[in-house]
């Protein structure tokens, strides 16, 4: 089975294509050019070096957020032109999860962290699943322990905490963690940087596992994992509430006011 990557939904851009559960090729940028910017181009090049034909192709493996509204947006739309193109199916791979992947063979609990701004991470909890003796070539599996969610900083260490094991950290939301590393009263440590940001490589690896289970989607019906609202929403939704509660503090009856207007 050959599947190809993509990964946009942080500041890092990357296309992988895996064969067979191997890693033929991986293009990683991580830059502040757009991906818009970027990703045709890496993608193009990628073909060009494997000589590849994107009929070959079974699947396009898309990271599917949470992340970045943009990147999220830009990668869905790559994925889903090239899907409609080629008449290949998507497979949605949580963001977190493949993060998570970069450590799969990690005997520690795995907290992948991406920056949700505002004091906030994405992040959800993962841990090694063993592999059985008549799976020794299947590759590296994780086990989902927290689903991927919004949570404040603090909230994850005092989680981490109360959990009491061991932990790895991934992700360009570490540094929001760095100023409260002296609260942590359990084990931890950081991810290297080859493994500490998003890579197609592992986007595609956990897409073909899915693939080959059948959880494929069509082009058409693929959309993004946000988890919360753009920061545009929220900060018209935060206007509008400022609006209401002045008019209350006035006497003002809301209804009346903006019949008004």
């Amino acid at each position: 089975m050959k599947i190809l990557g993509i990964e946009s939904a942080a500041l890092t851009a990357s296309v992988a294509v895996v064969s067979d559960g191997i890693l033929t090729a991986e293009y990683t940028v991580t830059d502040k050019k757009t991906h818009s910017q970027t990703l045709l181009p890496m993608l193009d090049e990628v073909k060009r070096i494997l000589e590849l034909n994107p009929a070959e192709i079974d699947a396009i493996a898309i990271s599917a957020g949470p992340g970045s509204f943009t990147g999220l947006r830009i990668g869905a739309a790559t994925a889903k032109g090239l899907g409609f193109a080629l008449g290949k199916p998507l497979v949605a791979v949580s963001t977190l999860e493949a993060l998570a992947f970069n450590l799969a063979d990690s005997e520690l609990l795995l907290c992948p962290v991406m920056d949700a701004r505002r004091n906030q991470l994405y992040n959800g909890l993962y841990r090694r699943t063993r592999t059985e003796k008549s799976e020794f070539n299947a590759g590296g599996c994780l086990t989902e322990v927290v689903a991927p969610r919004a949570v404040a900083a603090e909230a994850l260490i005092e989680e981490l905490n109360a959990r009491g094991e061991a932990v790895i950290f991934l992700g360009d939301g570490v540094p929001v963690l760095s100023g409260l590393a002296a609260s942590l009263t359990v084990p931890y440590s950081v991810a290297a940087p080859n493994n500490s940001r998003a890579r197609a490589a592992s986007v595609a690896a956990l897409g073909e596992i899915y693939a080959a289970a059948g959880k494929t989607v069509p082009a058409e019906d693929f959309a993004p994992e946000y988890l919360r609202k753009s920061q545009a929403e929220r900060e018209r939704e935060e206007a509008i509430q400022y609006d209401l509660e002045r008019e209350l503090a006035a006497g003002v009856s809301p209804k009346k006011a903006r019949a008004e207007r």
